[in-house]
């Protein structure tokens, strides 16, 4: 037996880029703020929040889903792999993440998971984005130059 939920979240940011993100190394941990090798072909193996949790890319497209087999050093070595799909919609204000998490062992029924996937990934990546998006204040326009006195005319 084994069991699953389902997390989402609004991400100020377009399905492209969230998608990206997640499959960039450096965007990765960046987002998580931990090691992290990532690929973006499928068949690629992966690794998170310092070798935490690692798989295999099992379904790419690029924008709308990444489907990857997962597990964490907290599975047992007879635990088969889970599964997280990860859908990216476009809303208004950004990208509406839901991930499913499926598989997981009854052995880690109340390892947190699901507190996880908010606490470690959809908060970061939202603070991650909205840092991105940040514009620089613009500088307060520069005072006009007194004219210069208009020349005498001549008499």
């Amino acid at each position: 037996m084994s069991f699953k939920f389902t997390v989402s979240s609004v991400v100020p940011a377009t399905p492209i880029a969230v998608y990206d993100a997640w499959l960039n190394s450096k965007a990765h941990g960046a987002v998580t703020g931990t090691k992290a090798k990532a690929s973006n072909t499928v068949g690629g193996k992966w690794s998170a929040s310092d070798d935490y949790c690692f798989g295999v890319n099992l379904e790419l497209v690029p924008g709308k889903k990444i489907v990857q087999s997962w597990r964490s050093t907290d599975f047992a070595d007879d635990d088969r792999d889970s599964r997280i799909s990860l859908d990216l919609k476009p809303v208004a204000g950004g990208t509406k993440l839901t991930l499913l998490h499926s598989s997981i062992p009854d052995s880690q029924a109340d390892t947190g998971y699901k507190e996880g996937w908010m606490d470690y990934y959809f908060e970061p990546m939202k603070q991650y984005f909205e840092a991105l998006s940040v514009k620089p204040k613009a500088r307060p326009p520069a005072r006009a130059k007194p004219k210069k006195a208009a020349a005498r005319k001549k008499k």
